[in-house]
């Protein structure tokens, strides 16, 4: 990851630049971290303290954090945990949604590297979708000790699929 530290009103020493790409190194824990990734740190002076403002820019998005405290440390430890306290938001709010693609991205990207066979096909059955309601459909389906039966419903003539939940209910899928 590039940081990028730039002071107003103070110079930014050796022992500051350090310390951000320090404490910025917790997110090598959350993410797998390249050089697309880049920090920038402004820290600027004021009277009442130091503010330490925090973006990371990534291909998953972008984190950003600001505090102001007295002393640069003590402001820097606080916009760290920030952070972190937003990395944990994001993961749970994209967990709980379920976007696939932003949270595979988001909780899981060493899965990437470690992706095992893609399933194969190994029998193709052709059936004949008999005519039939849906009650006999179930009786059928809990006869043969299925988990879901493929018919034509004698109501629309389409093609639809019963199935056994796993609360012991039944689903119903109907093609347009």
């Amino acid at each position: 990851m590039l940081v990028y530290i730039h002071g107003k009103n103070v110079e930014i020493t050796e022992a500051m630049q350090a310390a951000v790409e320090d404490k910025l190194d917790f997110l090598n824990k959350y993410f797998e971290i390249d050089d697309t990734w880049r920090a920038n740190v402004v820290v600027n002076v004021y009277p009442e303290g130091v503010k330490v403002e925090v973006t990371v820019n990534s291909k998953i998005g972008a984190l950003r954090a600001e505090v102001q405290h007295e002393d640069f440390y003590a402001a820097l430890d606080k916009v760290v945990h920030k952070l972190e306290d937003q990395i944990r938001r994001h993961k749970t709010k994209l967990s709980r949604k379920n976007r696939e693609s932003l949270s595979a991205a988001f909780i899981n990207m060493i899965e990437e590297n470690d992706q095992e066979e893609e399933a194969k096909i190994v029998r193709t059955k052709t059936i004949d979708a008999q005519v039939m309601n849906l009650n006999d459909a179930i009786l059928q389906m809990e006869m043969l000790g299925h988990s879901f039966f493929i018919y034509t419903d004698d109501e629309t003539n389409g093609v639809a699929v019963v199935y056994k939940r796993h609360d012991g209910d039944y689903g119903l899928l109907e093609v347009e």
